[in-house]
């Protein structure tokens, strides 16, 4: 799968002091260079592997991304992602050149997976990340909300899946349809041999969203018109949810792991928003899926 990706422009460690002490003609200088940088496209292909080893420090990272400084057991859940592989995959560049800086050639630049929490279930990484989401919906929403994630996830005849979809910030969300696309044919195919991966009646979606720091912000969170998604496919997940709700992050941001999030030069506060989403509301998804990133 080809996609295109524009490079990002990182800056080096640079003195925010020393930068304004520069003469007019150098800030004009550094603004086209930098104009013209972050202007600049490159062509990347992508592909889709078979979860291995060797992908384990690179699906841990992108998990750390997600859940930041929550107690949560990325190793072991990485270590589960790796264990079930026969669902999932993870997104590599389909050739590296020989005169490439990239230090790693397999980097993993995003990975798909989903995890039966209802079968799993007593796995420290799991029990940790159902905590961690009634405790925030206890804190922040209403009764019936926490009342319908609690019914769900601790009702064992109805299993639900944590759906993970999480890749860097440049590469382009077009790459989810196929992978979408690729992860319920393999869900299909581990039902028919009775694996847990392809008997989720719900799936748990924990999405990175973002909102603008200058909004007032309400007790339960933003509002969903003022929610922006990192992975922009996500909101369709969203929209399809019988119950969802917002947690600030911001406290737990780091910028080694975050970056400092801006949209159009507005500052942006960091959030998770959870959905819970009927998985026989998967085609209507992917309906819009299809419409919206079909290259």
């Amino acid at each position: 799968m080809a996609s295109s990706a524009k490079r990002r422009a990182v800056g080096a460690g640079e003195n925010p002091e020393e930068s304004e002490e520069s003469s007019d003609q150098g800030l004009e200088e550094d603004s086209e260079d930098s104009e013209e940088e972050v202007n600049e496209e490159v062509v990347v292909d992508f592909e889709a592997h078979t979860v291995s080893d060797n992908d384990f420090n690179g699906i841990k990272k992108l998990l750390q991304q997600l859940f930041l400084k929550a107690h949560v057991n990325t190793s072991e859940l990485t270590d589960l992602i790796i264990q079930q592989n026969h669902i999932g995959s993870v997104i590599k560049q389909a050739e590296v050149p020989d005169d490439s800086d990239d230090e790693d050639p397999d980097e993993v630049f995003g990975f798909i997976s989903i995890v039966n929490l209802t079968e799993r279930k007593g796995m420290e990484c799991v029990e940790q990340i159902k905590e961690l989401v009634l405790g925030q919906c206890e804190k922040l929403c209403s009764a019936a909300v926490l009342e319908q994630f609690e019914k769900v996830l601790h009702d064992t005849s109805q299993a639900v899946g944590l759906l993970l979809s999480e890749r860097f910030i440049n590469v382009p969300p077009q790459i989810a349809l196929p992978l979408y696309r690729q992860l319920l044919d393999e869900m299909v195919e581990a039902q028919k041999t009775n694996k847990p991966s392809g008997k989720c009646q719900y799936c748990l979606l924990i999405s990175k969203t973002c909102q603008e720091s200058k909004k007032s912000v309400s007790a339960r969170g933003p509002p969903k018109e003022e929610l922006m998604f990192v992975n922009a496919e996500e909101e369709f997940f969203y929209e399809q949810a019988v119950a969802k709700f917002n947690y600030s992050v911001q406290e737990e941001a780091d910028s080694c792991l975050t970056g400092r999030w801006s949209f159009d030069d507005v500052p942006m506060k960091p959030f998770r928003t959870v959905s819970l989403i009927p998985m026989d509301r998967m085609p209507a998804i992917m309906d819009k899926l299809k419409e919206y990133l079909t290259i």
